[in-house]
């Protein structure tokens, strides 16, 4: 560390620790994907590989990081994100290792290599810099064994799980020579500027995730055996039935990589030999013939799946041979699993009879005894475990949280029976903390005090670094307090109107929607009309955000169908003059209003966002006019934002340049119901302004709004000056209609997808006068209404909304 001297006292003092610029030491699929999340956050970044024998010394990495812009899930949140990645070589580069604070090792598991490469790197390293290794399994302590002896306190494991960009889990691995305050310097940087969650682990084999989401799949492979249950549907029981991820098992192990798996499991089994559920870390044999034939999953299109055309196929081991897969849990079970009560629910499934309940009561047992009987092996507290299986597994519990919910001394009791009478994969007796003490008398693992570590025998809290002060609202396991001190200005059935406490600022409401998906009834609309006189009474300045995703999913179809169905047209548009008049209190309100979003901003969601006087966005943030894909043009003032920032553009741009050069994209956009990709998208489109902030971690989202919206308070805030602004007219119509003629010509649209866009087209540019006319907002809101309302009594728009409603899915007519 460096220091410095205080120019005032002459006092030494210890410089503060930024990451200011990454190294990534390997371009293959997980080095090549953790750097592109860096310069997602933009965090410059140089990622390493060996040097081309042939041609480009950078060859390599340039054909990795080519490659980062094609993948999907898309690694980037924008493709040019490709371009600021520094590429570079170990015969060539070394040098700008020394400007790096932060280097992170992600080459393959392999010890051996790992250990020349340090030798390699270890010379040109700045002897501040951080070292870390992304290794899913291997010893922390035999790694950095390698380096010399004055680095190892620089040193720790740093596990991304796959894909580095969506899944939130790094488990953070130290050594007993680890210096923890760079460990909570690392930890910060992580959580906050990488949007991470992060798990410290111990370092034992496989760590925390892996050692327990393994075990998990190799209990699956022998219990779906033993029931005679196929992998499709094993699948459907322990994908979003049971809370997990959609793609169950076998599906995620493909999705992993069946050589991936089988390199977990023979670690395990190899570095676990005294394991009581040893004799159970065997590579399952369908296993390992499917990668003797080189099917090894999704990357080389054969696993336990198999695509052929639009069909999946699934393989049948007995017959050896792909068959016809999408088996479904029966009625029986389904209905077991659908039952809201955990107590009941696992009680059910462990009295049943049924095969596939006693599958599931098996599965979920296992996970319980192996989580009980390693816990003061791998992790700290059982939130380590139940957080890592949460953040890197996709689970919507952890096997502690599970267990507490259905009962903890219950179950406890279950599984007892279960390992007397040889059921359980070992006959190793539940840990006594499990039956007696503090966590028997306060039936769980996880209470307001902290979560239980069977080491100090008592119960242990979050980690109290500053970094987690500014995470509000995140989701609490079972057991644990709400994070969320708050004091309800206001509340109904729609909204509620809030203000955090001390130390947040208490000055700035917030208001949150209650409605499912947080859609915009006409209850919301008023609620958050209310909210704007509520906030020009009585406080600086007003957030619009949501605790948890989505900020909106736009206008409830649902609420509004029966008016329609009973009114017509006439009845729908007072609804939609009332969206209009609240994106227009919002812009013109007496108090700066922020939109704090995350996840979807659809349709209405989109109109109000871009309407406020700023927007905090999380990064994964997906913005969309998408109202045409339904068989309507955008209603409540989206198309009168398009129009007028398309104005703004211009006069900030070239004003000679025509109109609808900076019109075009946005016009295109809506008629294609386009949505980004991205928070970093939403801004190249226009939805988000340059001067609107995107943070990383979901959880910072309302503690960041709530301060942008306070300094605007007190930086002299004034809601802007209604404006006529300069419309693109008769003339930008028919350029924009050439242009969807043509789309419609290709086979690209349909000719109600044409009639729909002629509409967007119209209404943006202003309906029928002189390009170049000047137009107030008025203008602008009451052709939005008249084409909404034109457009809803189209029998193809009202097959649209009726077919979204049944589905869920677009209707392409």
């Amino acid at each position: 560390m460096q220091s410095s001297i205080n120019s005032t006292s002459g006092t030494p003092h210890k410089a503060r620790l930024h990451i200011r610029k990454v190294a990534v030491c390997g371009a293959g699929v997980m080095g090549a994907q953790i750097a592109a999340h860096c310069v997602n956050a933009g965090v410059p970044v140089v990622l390493f590989d060996l040097a081309a024998k042939e041609g480009d010394k950078n060859a390599i990495v340039l054909r990795a990081i080519a490659q980062l812009k094609k993948l999907k899930p898309a690694p980037l949140g924008a493709p040019d994100l490709a371009d600021l990645i520094t590429p570079a070589n170990y015969d060539e580069d070394l040098g700008l290792l020394a400007g790096c604070d932060l280097v992170i090792e992600a080459i393959a598991e392999r010890l051996d290599w790992k250990r020349d490469l340090y030798k390699k790197l270890a010379p040109a390293i700045g002897p501040d810099t951080m070292i870390a290794s992304n290794t899913s399994g291997l010893s922390i302590t035999d790694l950095s064994n390698s380096l010399p002896e004055g680095e190892r306190r620089r040193y720790c494991g740093v596990h991304f799980f796959n894909p580095p960009r969506y899944m939130p889990l790094v488990e953070l691995i130290p050594t007993d020579a680890t210096d923890p305050a760079l460990l909570d310097v690392l930890e910060t940087f992580l959580v906050s500027q990488l949007g991470k969650s992060v798990v410290r682990a111990k370092d034992t084999p496989n760590f925390v995730g892996n050692r327990i989401g393994v075990f998990g799949m190799l209990s699956t492979f022998i219990q779906a055996d033993k029931y005679g249950l196929s992998y499709d549907l094993v699948d459907d029981l322990t994908g979003t039935r049971l809370g997990r991820a959609k793609s169950g098992t076998f599906r995620t192990a493909d999705v992993v990589g069946l050589d991936t798996l089988a390199h977990v499991i023979g670690t395990m089994r190899d570095q676990l030999p005294n394991d009581s559920f040893h004799a159970h870390f065997g590579e399952p044999a369908v296993l390992t013939a499917l990668i003797a034939n080189g099917a090894l999953g999704q990357k080389t299109g054969a696993g336990f799946y198999r695509k052929e055309g639009k069909a999946i196929l699934r393989l049948d081991p007995a017959k050896q041979e792909y068959v016809q897969g999408g088996a479904h849990a029966s009625d029986a079970v389904a209905a077991l699993l659908a039952e809201r009560d955990t107590a009941k629910k696992l009680k059910a499934l462990h009295d049943s009879s049924d095969p596939e309940a006693q599958f599931l009561w098996a599965i979920l047992r296992d996970s319980f005894h192996y989580s009980a009987v390693h816990l003061a092996d791998i992790a700290d507290t059982a939130a380590h475990i139940d957080l890592a299986m949460k953040w890197g597994f996709g689970h919507a519990q952890g096997p502690f949280e599970i267990w507490q919910a259905a009962g903890w001394r219950q179950v406890a009791g279950w599984i007892a029976d279960d390992i007397k009478a040889g059921k359980a994969l070992s006959s190793q007796a539940l840990p006594q903390w499990v039956t007696q003490g503090p966590v028997w008398e306060a039936q769980g693992v996880h209470t307001p005090q902290g979560s239980w570590n069977p080491r100090t025998e008592r119960f242990q809290g979050r980690s109290e670094l500053p970094v987690y002060a500014r995470q509000i609202g995140a989701p609490r396991l079972v057991g644990e307090n709400d994070d969320v001190a708050q004091t309800v200005v206001y509340e109904n059935d729609a909204v509620r109107c809030w203000t955090l406490v001390q130390p947040h600022p208490q000055d700035v409401l917030i208001v949150s929607f209650k409605t499912k998906m947080h859609t915009l009834s006409p209850d919301v609309v008023r609620g958050v009309m209310h909210a704007v006189d509520l906030a020009e009474a009585s406080y600086s300045a007003l957030v619009i955000g949501q605790s948890g995703d989505p900020f909106s999913a736009g206008a409830d179809l649902k609420a509004l169908l029966p008016v329609f169905e009973q009114g017509g047209a006439k009845a729908v548009e007072p609804v939609e003059q009332e969206m209009q008049d609240m994106v227009m209190r919002v812009r013109y309100a007496q108090v700066p209003v922020v939109a704090a979003v995350a996840g979807m901003a659809l349709g209405g969601g989109c109109e109000l966002s871009v309407h406020c006087a700023a927007r905090v966005a999380h990064f994964e943030t997906y913005i969309g006019l998408v109202e045409a894909g339904i068989g309507l043009v955008p209603g409540a003032g989206g198309l009168t934002y398009c129009a007028r920032r398309a104005a703004e553009l211009q006069a900030l741009g070239a004003p000679d340049a025509p109109l609808l050069a900076y019109l075009k994209r946005f016009a295109l956009t809506v008629a294609t119901a386009r949505v980004s990709a991205s928070a970093l998208e939403a801004k190249e489109i226009g939805y988000l302004l340059p001067s609107d902030s995107i943070v990383m971690n979901r959880h910072e989202l309302l503690y960041v709004a709530t301060r942008v919206a306070r300094t605007m308070a007190q930086s002299g805030w004034r809601p802007p000056l209604a404006r006529r602004f300069p419309v693109a007219g008769r003339d930008g119509i028919a350029t924009l209609k050439a242009q969807l003629l043509n789309m419609r010509v290709g086979g690209f649209i349909s000719d109600h997808d044409y009639l729909v866009a002629g509409k967007v087209a119209h209404v943006m540019c202003g309906g029928d006068i002189d390009p170049g006319s000047m137009v107030d907002e008025a203008w602008m809101l009451k052709h939005e209404r008249d084409a909404f309302l034109e457009l809803l009594v189209h029998p193809k728009t009202q097959e649209r909304i009726t077919g979204m409603l049944k589905t869920g899915k677009p209707v392409r007519n």
